[in-house]
C-alpha cells in the first residue's frame, strides 16, 4: 500500500483557495439579494442575453424621452405665463387706447402707457429658461426682441425715418401741426405696417427665427414645442405700443393724427389680444399631447421593467439564503484555517 503524505501548508492554501472562491460568489449573492436581478446577466440567461439587452435599450430610449418631456412641458408652461402677461399687457394698452382715441387722455399718460406696453413686451419675450430663450425659435441663445426705447434702438430710427421721408420733417417740427388724420392713417398703412409685416421686423425689430423647436414625445411622434416672437399678435402689441410712444411724445404734432394713430392702436391692440389668445391655445394643446405622450410611455416602461424582471429576476428568498450560507461557510472556513496554522510539530512532540 502506497501512503501519500498530506502537510498542514497544503491543507491550509486549499482553505484559502476555497475561501476566495466563496467570497466572489458572496459578492454576486449579495449583489443579487440588493438589486432582485441576476449578477451576471450573459452567464444566467445565455442565449435569451439579447433578448433582455433589447428590453433595456428600449426601456433606456423611453426613459430619455421621457426625461425631455419634461423639460418640455417646463418650457411650454412657461411660455403659456409669458403669453398671459402678453395678453395683460394688450389689454392694458387697448383700455389706454379706448380713452386716448376719443381725445380724454393727456399725451402723457398715452405715451407712458405705450412705453409700459414696449418695455413689458421686451421683458417677456427676453424670457429664458436654462439658459434658452423661450420665444427665439430655433436660434435660444440669442435674445430674441430688441428694445425699442434704447438708446440708438434700430427700430425708432426707422420709425423716424419712416415720418421723416413721408412728410419731410420730423414729428417734432411745428410742421408736424398740419398732419392731417388722412396723412397719418396713409402713413401709418404705407409705411409703418411694413415694419412689422415685412422685412423691417427681422432687420429692425427680431433676432428669432422663424422656424420652431420640433421635439420628439413619443418614440414614433413628434411635435413643434415653442413659440416664437415673429407671431401676429407680438407684432400687432409691438406696432401699436411703438405707435403710441413715438407720435404722443411730440408735442407738435396734431391732435387729429394723434387721435388716428390712438384709433389704429386700438385696433390692432384688440387684435393681438386676440391673436395671444389663440397662441395660448395651441401651446395648451401642445401641452396636452406632451403629457399624452409620456403617460403612454410610462405605461411602455413598466411593461418593460416587468419583462426585465422576469427574465433577469431572481427569488429574493433564495439570494438571501444563499448569502446566508456563503456567510456561514466563510466563518467556518476562517475558524478551520486558524486552526490549522496553529498544528505544528514541536507542538505535538512536546
Amino acid at each position: 500500500m502506497k501512503t501519500t503524505a498530506v502537510s498542514s501548508a497544503a491543507i491550509s492554501n486549499a482553505m484559502r483557495y476555497s475561501q476566495s472562491r466563496m467570497q466572489v460568489d458572496l459578492v454576486k449573492a449579495q449583489k443579487e439579494m440588493d438589486t432582485g436581478r441576476v449578477a451576471d446577466v450573459g452567464l444566467a440567461l445565455g442565449s435569451r442575453t439579447t433578448q433582455s439587452i433589447t428590453f433595456a435599450r428600449d426601456l433606456d430610449r423611453l426613459n430619455g424621452i421621457v426625461d425631455s418631456n419634461a423639460l418640455v412641458t417646463s418650457r411650454l408652461s412657461s411660455t403659456q405665463d409669458a403669453l398671459g402677461q402678453l395678453t395683460d399687457a394688450a389689454q392694458a394698452l387697448l383700455g389706454a387706447m379706448a380713452t386716448a382715441s376719443s381725445g380724454d387722455m393727456t399725451d402723457a399718460v398715452a405715451r407712458d402707457s405705450g412705453k409700459a406696453a414696449l418695455q413689458s413686451l421686451t421683458a417677456i419675450l427676453n424670457t429664458s429658461v436654462n439658459g434658452e430663450y423661450l420665444f427665439a425659435g430655433t436660434n435660444t441663445d440669442v435674445k430674441p426682441i430688441n428694445d425699442f426705447t434704447a438708446a440708438g434702438s434700430p427700430a425708432k430710427a426707422a420709425l423716424d425715418a419712416a415720418f421723416l421721408a413721408r412728410f419731410g420733417f420730423t414729428q417734432t417740427d411745428p410742421a408736424a401741426a398740419n398732419v392731417t388724420a388722412a396723412d397719418m392713417d396713409n402713413f401709418i398703412t404705407n409705411d409703418v405696417m411694413p415694419q412689422f409685416f415685412g422685412s423691417g421686423w427681422q432687420a429692425n425689430w427680431s433676432n428669432a427665427t422663424g422656424q420652431q423647436i420640433v421635439s420628439r414625445i413619443a418614440l414614433n411622434e413628434t411635435t413643434e414645442t415653442s413659440i416664437t416672437a415673429n407671431n401676429d399678435g407680438v407684432k400687432k402689441l409691438a406696432m401699436a405700443a411703438a405707435m403710441v410712444n413715438d407720435f404722443f411724445s411730440s408735442s407738435t404734432l396734431s391732435s387729429e393724427a394723434k387721435r388716428t394713430a390712438a384709433s389704429r392702436a386700438l385696433s390692432l391692440a384688440g387684435e393681438a389680444v386676440s391673436d395671444l389668445g389663440q397662441t395660448q391655445s395651441q401651446a395648451g394643446l401642445i401641452q396636452k399631447r406632451v403629457s399624452d405622450a409620456t403617460d403612454r410611455m410610462n405605461t411602455q416602461v413598466d411593461l418593460f421593467k416587468k419583462h426585465i424582471l422576469d427574465i433577469e429576476g431572481v427569488d429574493p428568498y433564495e439570494a438571501a439564503n444563499r448569502v446566508n450560507d456563503l456567510m456561514s461557510h466563510i466563518q467556518t472556513s476562517f475558524a478551520l484555517t486558524a486552526r490549522i496554522q496553529q498544528l505544528s510539530l514541536l507542538n505535538f512532540l512536546t
